[in-house]
């Protein structure tokens, strides 16, 4: 645990890449084998079960940092961080641990079996055998709030250079079901080749934005100074689903979300087309609900994700289909390496063979000849169920990760409105003393509604202003919530919206954010709720 401590540590405390590589390195070369692959699943989101409820860990917390609960809620609040909060409360350790990462973990995990009491007593004594680093990390580990500042490419980089294997094979080699208590590091860098875990997906290639934001607006002159000959790329609708790649290797269906989440039975519409497709096939594309042969919106969608069980209702009201928009892989070889235009004439041959071509869609080229040809189609986006379009250079290879160059998105522009600032929170880790995460209203008549969210769109010197405001016009307090003075102004812009009965105002945003603070505009000339009602699906 010191090791995997003062990794975390070094880590947090440097913003060079290549000093974080150095940092990733010497800790893949001093750690055991076991440490590695529990460091790799951490590093990329494979953390172990919570086997202590949050309550318990706070109580138990304060017995041993022998203060009361007030003193314990206040100094939560400022830091932000409860992990971080228990650890610098609890006085000084002394003793030490020599317990490796993976002794840890596996100590975590037996917790499973323990009584309440016998939990007290094993967390108690972790406690006291732990420097406050140590036991800012282990409260991480044990709340299940481990995150690490670390991009999964920068470690990969690290131990490419240890290995000696390529960085495109090891992120292949990450992915999938895999855990580290059943995944060695003598297999993560042995010889293999694809098909050693024919559940595995493929790395996913992401698209470049062509705007840095949805708010800086690039002409289609500007797109084509950067881009080229418009001849030299093919442009698809980018879909608002679920990015997903579908695998049938050796009579198996896998379907995989780009979270590396296995998702093969939340979609059982979609089996029959994947137990269709000829073994050794690998697609990429989107999972939408559809009906009546068009898309829905991702609302829709949502209100399957994350259940259990899938009624029949559920089915019946959100379909789904796939719209595939590459091949991967094809009679068992990795065809990355092909043209997107290669790929693009198998993946027509495939579906052209399809019994299922209602669930199996392709996505479909858009025409154009030239780049404000293609500008002029985007602004249907909207009416497409669309968030913009994408651009794939006709010859590119399919890569790994966020690239420049080849694969482009241009979305449309947000949706916005002007609102109200009601509520304010405090944020955490660095702006745990600033409020930064914010609550915005409209009018409905004389009242003005809560409608949304949004934490993200200011500077740092406009999140200083407006703390400096809500600290001077607080009206009242619940916890950590701040009603303020109705009184600041806000662009708020937004990808989509729906209706909705679980909020008050009856709508739900899409992706809300901070476009721009209107100190031009008094608080009575904000939008109304009629305003965001006229922006619904279906009203103009």
């Amino acid at each position: 645990m010191k090791a995997f401590a003062q990794l975390f540590l070094s880590l947090d405390e440097t913003n060079k890449t290549n000093e974080k590589v150095k940092v990733l390195k010497d800790y893949f070369a001093n750690v055991p084998d076991t440490d590695k692959m529990h460091m790799l699943a951490l590093f990329t989101g494979r953390r172990p079960k919570r086997q202590i409820n949050s309550t318990l860990v706070r109580t138990w917390a304060m017995e041993a940092s022998n203060i009361p609960v007030w003193l314990f809620e206040e100094s939560y609040q400022v830091v932000g961080d409860l992990a971080e909060t228990m650890s610098l409360l609890m006085p000084e350790s002394q003793n030490s641990s020599s317990k490796t990462l993976t002794e840890w973990i596996a100590e975590i995990n037996a917790l499973a079996d323990k009584t309440e009491m016998e939990k007290k007593l094993w967390l108690m004594d972790s406690w006291a055998m732990l420097d406050s680093q140590e036991r800012f990390v282990f409260n991480k580990l044990l709340t299940g709030s481990f995150r690490v500042g670390v991009s999964q490419s920068l470690v990969i980089k690290a131990l490419a250079d240890i290995t000696g294997i390529e960085a495109p094979a090891l992120t292949h080699r990450i992915m999938g079901s895999w855990m580290p208590e059943d995944y060695t590091y003598a297999q993560l860098i042995e010889e293999q080749s694809a098909a050693d875990n024919i559940s595995r997906p493929y790395p996913f290639f992401l698209a470049y934005p062509i705007q840095e934001t949805s708010e800086k607006r690039k002409s289609a002159e500007e797109v084509g100074v950067a881009l080229g000959e418009a001849a030299d790329w093919q442009a698809e609708w980018k879909w608002d689903g679920i990015r997903a790649q579908m695998i049938k290797r050796d009579g198996q269906i896998f379907i995989w979300s780009r979270g590396e989440d296995l998702a093969t039975e939340k979609f059982p519409e979609l089996h029959p087309f994947l137990n269709a497709l000829p073994d050794g096939t690998v697609l990429d594309g989107e999972i939408l609900s559809f009906q009546n042969g068009q898309p829905l919106p991702f609302s829709i969608l949502q209100t399957r994700i994350g259940r259990k069980t899938l009624s029949k209702k559920i089915l019946a009201d959100s379909p789904v289909a796939v719209i595939a928009y590459d091949c991967l892989e094809h009679e068992g070889k990795d065809i990355r390496t092909m043209t997107q235009a290669e790929r693009r004439l198998i993946l027509e041959k495939l579906q052209a063979k399809t019994t299922y071509p209602e669930i199996f869609r392709l996505s479909a080229l858009i025409e154009f000849g030239s780049w404000e040809e293609l500008e002029t189609t985007r602004e249907q986006s909207r009416a497409m169920i669309a968030e913009g379009v994408m651009l794939k250079r006709k010859n590119a290879t399919y890569q790994v990760g966020r690239k420049r160059g080849d694969w482009w998105k241009w979305k449309i522009d947000p949706l916005s409105v002007d609102a109200v600032m009601i509520y304010a929170q405090k944020g955490h880790g660095r702006r745990a003393d600033l409020y930064t995460d914010y609550t915005f209203a409209v009018w409905d008549g004389d009242k003005l509604v809560p409608f949304a969210k949004a934490y993200s769109g200011l500077t740092d010197a406009e999140i200083n202003k407006v703390d400096y405001f809500v600290k001077r016009n607080t009206l009242e307090k619940f916890g950590p919530v701040r009603t303020v003075k109705p009184e600041l102004v806000f662009e708020i812009g937004f990808e989509g919206i729906n209706k909705s009965s679980r909020h008050k105002s009856g709508i739900a945003l899409r992706f809300p954010r901070i476009l721009r603070w209107r100190h031009d505009k008094p608080k009575e000339e904000a939008d109304t709720l009629d305003s965001l009602r006229a922006l619904l699906p279906g009203q103009g």
